[in-house]
């Protein structure tokens, strides 16, 4: 859970700086950082899970054992661009796109935290 803390901390920090700020690196620790937390709940339940970045076939995965969870799918089809969408050359995230994908992740981590008997806030 450290490594998933550290990518919500890479993404604040990425959508806060003013100068010199890097939105391509937010938008993918928030990817990270939410993608961590649902393998983190399927490993606990016992389900395997392919080695995939698509945080709705993850998601697909969790709904039996989540149904709530159901109604993240159109946040978790935005982040799941960020895994790779602005890693390479040719697109730049936009301070809005860096923004919205920060506050998905805030909005999905409690509950994910919670649901892995974690308590919110810091670790």
């Amino acid at each position: 859970m450290a490594k998933v803390e550290g990518d919500f901390a890479d993404a604040q920090r990425g959508v806060r700086v003013r100068k010199n700020p890097n939105y391509d690196g937010a938008c993918f620790h928030c990817q990270q950082c939410i993608e961590k937390y649902l393998k983190g709940r399927l490993i606990e339940a016992g389900i395997k899970f392919p080695r995939i970045h698509d945080l709705s076939r993850l998601l697909d995965l969790l709904v039996p054992l989540e149904p709530a969870w159901e109604l993240w799918r159109p946040d978790l089809e935005v982040l799941t661009d960020y895994a790779v969408m602005f890693r390479y050359p040719g697109e730049t995230a936009t301070r809005a796109q860096a923004k919205e994908a920060f506050a998905i992740c805030r909005r999905l981590r409690d509950p994910l935290r919670e649901s892995l008997s974690l308590r919110t806030g810091k670790l």
